[in-house]
């Protein structure tokens, strides 16, 4: 099964920590009706834990919403034990240099968080753990995982631990969208059939294989459009914003770039961290109440702003 034989780029694995697997088989797919609960979401932290630190900790330093995380002295994150749904939106990983510590992060809130609580997206580089022949980047964390974490990762994929979408209040919630309305419960299944079938190809002798089949046999969520991937029929983990037409469902999405929130008709971008890193600033999450969507961003003099994106 083994892809990689690169002396220049060692080993990466995910990190030791405890999932009790048991606890996410199968996830509601939606927020409760009955739930006045308010959803937060951040995407794309790549690995760049200090500013997602200082985007989630942004929250309860508002004046509108209380904590979401508490910070211990070392920076480390627990859950806050308020009512609230966090979404990790996918782009965990491989740009940054704290990817084990990132992925540390969100297993210990979903460890600590209520059942539901906390979500976990696939992104494209999430995608890139679960294909690497697919996509391999053989310089990142992602291209250098271990066959054996890419196996556990599938594990946890099968098992609903992550998925590629939530419908919150009044948006449908994955790492780079749809054209079309999103079905979250199909896309859902999507993922943990592909997952399924990558176990078994591994069994089978058969991995490389399947993964190449994967983007056409589950394109609603994993499918590739042009020579970057990104095109405006590319599934939920590649399509880029600039193809988001203003009467789409109600979306939040990731993926690309930008300095501010950003807001095309009925769909928002969250992805944020990357572009504003070094700035002192500007990193941050939405917030979603049954009534409105707003924006939670760390100033550049440390201070929170919220606002209506």
């Amino acid at each position: 099964m083994r892809l990689r034989s690169d002396d220049d780029h060692p080993p990466a694995v995910l990190p030791d920590a405890t999932v009790d697997l048991d606890r996410w088989s199968p996830l509601d797919d939606s927020i409760p009706d009955h739930w006045r609960t308010p959803i937060v979401s951040i995407s794309d932290i790549h690995g760049y834990l200090h500013e997602a630190r200082s985007a989630l900790t942004a929250v309860g330093e508002s004046d509108r919403f209380d904590p979401v995380v508490t910070q211990e002295e070392d920076g480390t994150l627990h859950w806050a034990d308020n009512d609230y749904v966090l979404v990790f939106n996918g782009d965990m990983v491989d740009r940054g240099d704290h990817n084990e510590e990132t992925l540390e992060l969100v297993l210990r809130l979903l460890d600590e968080a209520p059942r539901g609580r906390v979500r976990f997206h696939l992104g494209n580089h999430e995608m890139a753990v679960m294909l690497p022949a697919v996509l391999y980047w053989p310089s990142t964390y992602s291209g250098r995982l271990t066959d054996g974490s890419r196996e556990r990762f599938l594990d946890w994929v099968e098992t609903g631990l992550v998925g590629a979408a939530f419908e919150g209040h009044e948006y449908t919630y994955s790492h780079a969208g749809s054209r079309d309305s999103v079905d979250a419960r199909a896309a859902n299944r999507e993922v943990q059939n592909a997952a399924r079938d990558l176990r078994e190809a591994i069994d089978a002798g058969e991995y490389i294989e399947v993964q190449e089949e994967i983007p056409e046999r589950y394109p609603t969520v994993f499918g590739l459009e042009g020579s970057m991937g990104r095109g405006p029929d590319a599934g939920l983990l590649w399509m880029d914003f600039a193809h988001m037409p203003v009467d789409s469902s109600k979306q939040v999405v990731g993926h690309s770039k930008h300095s501010t929130p950003t807001r095309n008709g009925n769909a928002v971008c969250e992805n944020v961290i990357r572009q504003n890193r070094k700035k002192g600033g500007g990193e941050g999450v939405l917030v979603e109440t049954p009534d409105a969507l707003f924006s939670v961003t760390r100033r550049r003099d440390g201070g929170v702003s919220v606002s209506r994106p």
